[in-house]
């Protein structure tokens, strides 16, 4: 199967605990995750519309999103750059996340050592 051969379908995990919003994709084993995404938004305009046997039919308005790689941009781009991609995203700069996500940790690994007393 080449690469043109392979659709990347978007999945969601289904469970008795705890369902997952966050999205995944199955890879093959002979393909490699896409850097980037096409994805159409489809929203229901609320104009109704003759369908090909005469009944009524939604409208549905399609704008095409593009989502890419957040690592592949990380690795490419300078760090400048790459923050302000980050802020337009509403996303704070790398450094400053990950000193927040330094902090939560900290006091997760607290709170599991005084559990543990």
């Amino acid at each position: 199967m080449s690469r043109r051969d392979w659709i990347p379908e978007i999945l969601y995990e289904e469970g008795d605990e705890g369902d997952s919003n966050i999205p995944f994709i199955m890879v093959p084993d002979n393909q490699v995750m896409p850097t980037f995404l096409y994805v159409f938004e489809s929203r229901e305009t609320g104009e109704i519309e003759p369908g090909l046997d005469g009944e009524d039919v939604p409208v549905v308005q399609w704008d095409l999103h593009q989502y890419a790689d957040m690592s592949i941009l990380k690795e490419r781009l300078g760090s400048d750059v790459y923050d302000e991609i980050r802020i337009s995203l509403g996303l704070e700069p790398l450094l400053v996340a990950s000193r927040k996500g330094q902090e939560i940790s900290s006091r997760v690994r607290q709170a599991l050592a005084g559990s543990e007393k």
